[in-house]
């Protein structure tokens, strides 16, 4: 389909959680997700189905923020385990929802040994 339609999209904050989070769960390395904010320093790994809770997404003038909390497998170098999640978040928010990035942040919050 090469016909342009005249208007806007706009896409729900929900929406680019989503796909955010299903991208982060696709990347090695990555255990699971985990809510911003953890409560007596226990991070708890959220189930597939409340995955956006483990990402934050901020308009900002000329794009979107985001900010993921993650769970990093033990023995994985967390600098290349966090420049590929930050790669491919990239790459699915600009190529699946064509959205503007202005920065996105990785904040790891615990180390595991995955089951």
């Amino acid at each position: 389909m090469e016909t342009t339609i005249p208007g806007e999209l706009h896409v729900a904050n929900d929406v680019l959680a989503d796909i955010v989070g299903n991208a982060a769960m696709e990347c090695y390395g990555i255990v699971g997700m985990t809510a911003p904010t953890a409560v007596d320093g226990i991070s708890k790994i959220l189930p597939v189905s409340r995955l956006r809770r483990g990402v934050l997404v901020k308009p900002e003038d000329g794009g979107v923020k985001v900010d993921l909390y993650v769970v990093i497998e033990y023995g994985t170098n967390i600098a290349a385990v966090s420049q590929n999640l930050i790669d491919q978040v990239t790459f699915a928010l600009t190529h699946y929802a064509h959205v503007p990035l202005t920065g996105v942040e990785v904040h790891v919050q615990d180390v595991k040994v995955r089951r």
